[in-house]
């Protein structure tokens, strides 16, 4: 089987591999496990690999595409010259392919929704790796794609992999999910006592759609009302500098740590050591982070988005935010003196999230590709 994938992804060439975001390469690779040959179509990106990348475990034919976006005119016209080659590379390796996997929502994303109108005999995926709660604040590019997606006329033949369950959607659409660990990850996982000091992680990109200051300032009103804290920041970005400016003046250099990008065994180990994950983010598509530390026993407290309410089971398994700083203080604070309370929570979350490892999600994956 020839299985083509049209993503968005910047991807780095370095020494005759292909590096591109280690989560999504990882699943990537179970993907194209067991396909004959691979035909990546995707943007390159001039940097060097870091901790955060991961390059494929299978040969890979890249077909190049330049890289592109629509914000402001100069990129606007840019973009419209570079529309014939991006839709005739896409066009080519759809028609060569057995197999189709978009990789949405995104620029390329919604190229290939148009492109992928044109082979309705071919057997299609897409992963729709965004939020797919319509009533969400999305752009329209991004509604956009979830309509033709959803347009069982203009999309035939195709699974498309969202994240949660939604209710009136087409037949084509497939509740799914992201795994990071396998059933061997399994483990015995030591009860976290409320006793000393509590531990706070966050992990994600220091950009203002993730809320990391937020994430410092429950932090900061959880040391205010008397209570031992220590949180630690995973990750890097653009916000980097002014959290550094707020942690200083607010003399938090000791509860509170910019640890920067971390290695997968970093972060796991990170996970089994904390009390909780924060994530008061803007938007999210599968929050693999609430995932993984919920998979730990590190019970997560989130904002309600995308499908992290269903995930949380409305609270059971966690905690969600109402984006009001001191009530979540609160009822961050009323949790940690309720320590039954909180090891059902961590327990909860850790049986949910054990459902759904590496192995049964390949699985799934080998199920969409089965007799196509």
């Amino acid at each position: 089987m020839k299985f083509a994938i049209i993503t968005h992804v910047p991807h780095i060439k370095e020494n005759s591999k292909l590096y591109a975001y280690a989560p999504y390469v990882r699943e990537m690779n179970l993907w194209i496990e067991n396909v004959d040959e691979v035909l990546l179509v995707a943007p390159t990106a001039d940097l060097q690999p870091n901790a955060i990348h991961l390059s494929y475990e299978k040969e890979v034919r890249f077909m190049e595409i330049p890289g592109f976006n629509a914000i402001g005119l100069k990129a606007k016209i840019s973009a419209l010259f570079k529309m014939p080659k991006l839709i005739a590379v896409i066009y080519r390796a759809m028609r060569e392919a057995d197999h189709i996997h978009l990789r949405c929502p995104g620029n390329v994303g919604l190229l290939g929704c148009f492109v992928q109108i044109l082979f309705p005999k071919k057997p299609k995926t897409a992963k729709y790796a965004g939020n797919w709660d319509s009533e969400s604040q999305q752009p329209f590019s991004y509604k956009f794609q979830r309509w033709i997606l959803s347009n069982t006329f203009l999309t035939r033949n195709m699974q498309v992999l969202v994240y949660g369950n939604w209710p009136n959607q087409t037949k084509n659409i497939r509740p799914f999910f992201t795994a990071t660990y396998s059933e061997q990850d399994k483990k015995d996982v030591s009860s976290r006592t409320l006793d000393g000091k509590i531990k706070l992680l966050f992990v994600g990109t220091l950009a203002q759609g993730k809320r990391p200051l937020y994430a410092i300032q429950l932090a900061e009103n959880l040391i205010n009302k008397g209570f031992d804290i220590q949180l630690e920041l995973f990750g890097d970005g653009p916000e980097r500098d002014k959290l550094q400016e707020y942690i200083i003046k607010n003399n938090l250099q000791n509860p509170v740590l910019l640890k920067g990008n971390q290695t997968k065994e970093s972060l796991q180990q990170a996970y089994e050591e904390s009390h909780f994950l924060m994530l008061p983010s803007k938007s999210e598509g599968w929050p693999k982070v609430v995932a993984e530390a919920m998979f730990w026993g590190c019970v997560p407290v989130s904002g309600r988005v995308s499908c992290v309410p269903d995930m949380l089971d409305y609270g059971t398994r966690g905690v969600l935010l109402e984006m009001n700083l001191e009530q979540d203080s609160e009822n961050i604070a009323a949790l940690l003196k309720a320590p039954e309370e909180y090891k059902n929570k961590a327990e909860k979350a850790m049986l949910w999230s054990r459902r759904y490892t590496l192995d049964y999600f390949e699985s799934e994956i080998k199920s969409f590709l089965k007799n196509k």
